[in-house]
Parts: C-alpha cells; sequence; structure tokens
C-alpha cells in the first residue's frame, strides 16, 4: 500500500481510532502491569504487521494483541477478526531480533476492551501455528 500523501491530512474519523487505539492499548498495558506483566514493547512493526504489546511474565514471553469493541458486540466475532497469522509471523521476527528470548517459552494472549467493562485477558488465547 502506498503513503498517504503528505499535502492530504488524514480524515478525522482515521484519527479518531488511530487514538483511540492508543488509549486502548495503554489501559491494556496498565492492565497487564497491575497483574505483574513488565511491557517489552509497544506497537511493534513489521512489514507483515504490528504486535500491540510485547510482554513478560517470568520467563514466558507474552505477545498480546488488544481489541476494542462496541458494548453490545459479540466477543466471538471479535475474536475471529484476529489475523493470527499475521501476529505469529511479526512474533517469530520479534524473537529473530531478541536472541535474548530465544529458547524462552512464548504466547499469544488477546486483551478484549468495551466501553464500561472491565478488560478481559484471553490467556493463551491461540496457538503459534
Amino acid at each position: 500500500m502506498m503513503p498517504r500523501s503528505p499535502s492530504k491530512p488524514p480524515s478525522s474519523r482515521r484519527v479518531a481510532a488511530y487514538r483511540q487505539g492508543h488509549r486502548g492499548e495503554a489501559m491494556a498495558a496498565l492492565w497487564l502491569q497491575l497483574k505483574f506483566y513488565r511491557i517489552l514493547e509497544r506497537r511493534f512493526k513489521t512489514p507483515m504487521g504490528e504486535i500491540d504489546l510485547v510482554a513478560e511474565k517470568g520467563s514466558t514471553v507474552v505477545f498480546v494483541e488488544v481489541k476494542q469493541r462496541a458494548l453490545n458486540a459479540d466477543e466471538a466475532l471479535t475474536f475471529a477478526a484476529i489475523n493470527r497469522s499475521r501476529i505469529a509471523r511479526a512474533a517469530q521476527l520479534w524473537l529473530a531480533q531478541n536472541p535474548d528470548a530465544l529458547g524462552r517459552d512464548f504466547r499469544f494472549d488477546v486483551i478484549l476492551l468495551a466501553p464500561g467493562r472491565w478488560p478481559r485477558h484471553l490467556i493463551n488465547a491461540f496457538p503459534a501455528s
């Protein structure tokens, strides 16, 4: 995809969604820290996609996808919308760039956010394959 022309400003809807995404990821990071996770990286970008949060707890590296949803949105549909292969490929690149993490256990978690509700943390939400 071509980058947006610098002369054309992004739409206000896109800017609002970007800001909401940052707020959601910050909330998820705080939630994890309250559960004694250490945040290693936020918004790890790769050519194949982005990992919202990389954290660790004990000797396990945790790749976290943060999903925000409307209050009445179906949680199963939100979970089904996660591109697992994109996240797994990005995680492989993160592991390759962080050799101290090689040989450690890792997993993929999902944090679901909805207005007026506590975050829902799905531990080991999907396999690496």
